[in-house]
């Protein structure tokens, strides 16, 4: 009964196949991705933190994607990057490890919606309420945005993981790169009604709130700058409302593509490599795009790069 219980604790993880001939390779780029992604996330974190005149509600907001980036692709990255050179039969993951990364998971997607959403609001209170954005977008609410931004998804992706979790488990094989919900859940044969309605009524009503929200947001900023004849303030908008813009069909495009792979049960190999886009993909991108989109970060990157040259010149002649 012992070793029985131990077995099903102990679940096959399939993985990312990949041959024998292109396991270095794509151990290499996946691993120079989690590095990009690590070093030009917390780069931006340190840069906004460390200068004042970046320490503004729009960067503090963004700096909550930028930490959750790191958190996503930490969840899924270094465990694939264990696997690769693993043959696919010798791939096990502990159960209690597998909850623990499909909440992660969920709760990584979560946050990246509702960051998107908070931030999509400064931007409709910064171009439609200029006069008042000192007065509303406070310290005090830039906190409370934040934590809700956290909070929500963490109590609503619990429930998820806890109703799969109650069931007992049949199986041990986890066909996934990484552990989800829908894996959690397959592990079982007793009947999962609940856990489909609630899992697909989260996600259709984050996906309803997150599109209505950003939807509604961006046309009103359209309608003000469509009436404003101050092309210094269109031309703001335009900046920085098309870096949020572009975060979010990249978030978008990343959690969709696994849809649409769903219905094609023949490219079952294509989207088991697409589940780790929404991991891999916007957290790699979002700090290139706001880094290098929005203007007072670019030039303190480059007035942070232009002092360690100058000091290096300068180093240089005192030796000489």
């Amino acid at each position: 009964m012992d070793n029985e219980t131990f077995n099903m604790d102990i679940l096959q993880l399939e993985g990312l196949k990949v041959s024998p001939e292109s396991s270095f390779p794509a151990f290499l780029l996946l691993l120079l991705i989690y590095v990009f992604i690590i070093v030009s996330n917390i780069g931006l974190v340190v840069l906004i933190f460390m200068e004042r005149s970046l320490q503004e509600p729009m960067y503090l907001l963004f700096c909550n994607m930028s930490i959750n980036d790191v958190f996503g692709a930490t969840t899924i990255i270094p465990r694939i990057l264990s696997d690769i050179f693993t043959p696919i039969p010798d791939r096990y993951i502990h159960y209690y490890e597998c909850v623990v990364q499909a909440f992660c998971a969920h709760f990584h997607a979560g946050i990246s919606h509702a960051v998107l959403i908070i931030m999509a609001f400064d931007r409709y209170v910064a171009i439609c309420n200029p006069l008042r954005y000192a007065t509303i977008m406070t310290n005090r609410v830039v906190v409370a945005l934040s934590v809700s931004a956290w909070g929500v998804p963490f109590f609503l992706v619990a429930i998820v993981i806890i109703l799969s979790v109650r069931l007992s488990r049949c199986r041990r094989s986890v066909t996934n790169p990484f552990c989800d919900n829908a894996s959690l859940f397959k592990l079982s044969c007793e009947n999962i009604l609940i856990n489909n309605i609630y899992g697909l009524g989260t996600a259709m009503l984050t996906m309803a709130c997150s599109l209505c929200s950003v939807t509604l947001t961006y046309l009103r900023i359209a309608m003000v700058c469509l009436s404003s004849k101050n092309k210094a303030l269109n031309s703001k908008a335009l900046q920085t409302c098309g870096t949020h813009l572009a975060m979010y069909i990249l978030l978008l495009l990343s959690g969709n593509i696994i849809i649409i792979f769903h219905r094609f049960p023949d490219l079952s190999d294509e989207r088991k490599l697409a589940s780790i886009l929404l991991h891999v993909v916007p957290p790699s991108m979002n700090a290139v795009i706001y880094g290098l989109q929005i203007k007072a970060i670019r030039e303190q990157i480059y007035i942070i790069f232009t002092r360690k040259k100058l000091l290096w010149w300068c180093e240089m002649k005192l030796q000489n």
